[in-house]
């Protein structure tokens, strides 16, 4: 299926989740939401605080905000034209990468903290973690401008049964913005 659909389902789940359980009502998901700092670019996810305002690290968010930006990809990147198979980490053809887009600040500039959503639609979460390292290891080497291995994802847990994978990932930004930690 396609991501916007993936997506629009799991931000229905989510709602619905939310709304269930205790002491998370207070929040709502939404789609395709106008990026804080990149007028004109949308972020995939957001939770948002839902009729409250909600105070994180002194910062107070009304519910005109986004609490924490998500990026969506699908694995394995669709086969069409101007696609890079490596979209989850970086696309050659244009700024439409997942990590990339972090890294240029191009989603979720004012955040310390973003995730991404990996839509495993071929393959195990454990094949596309070795996809994944080999992308980052091939823009390293080959000298692609800000990347190192800190950009290199670590697995935190993986569920067998429930088939999540959790990783972690840290990476330095264009601008002089603060280092953003991403949860795939």
């Amino acid at each position: 299926q396609s991501e916007t659909a993936l997506t629009e389902y799991l931000c229905d789940h989510l709602n619905s989740a939310a709304r269930m359980s205790s002491g998370w009502d207070i929040l709502q998901f939404r789609t395709e939401i106008g990026d804080e700092q990149r007028k004109g670019r949308k972020i995939d996810l957001a939770p948002k605080p839902c009729g409250v305002n909600i105070w994180i690290n002194g910062r107070c968010h009304t519910q005109y905000e986004a609490l924490l930006p998500i990026e969506c990809k699908r694995l394995p990147t669709p086969k069409e034209k101007d696609r890079d198979e490596r979209e989850y980490v970086f696309n050659q053809y244009a700024s439409t990468g997942g990590i990339q887009r972090f890294k240029a600040g191009n989603h979720g500039g004012n955040h310390k903290l973003g995730a991404m959503i990996a839509y495993v639609q071929e393959g195990t979460t454990v094949l596309w973690h070795k996809n994944v390292v080999r992308w980052i290891k091939g823009l390293i080497s080959s000298g692609q401008a800000g990347w190192s291995v800190k950009d290199l994802l670590h697995l935190e847990s993986d569920d067998k049964l429930q088939r999540v994978a959790i990783f972690s990932s840290s990476h330095t930004r264009e601008n002089k913005r603060p280092e953003i930690e991403l949860r795939h």
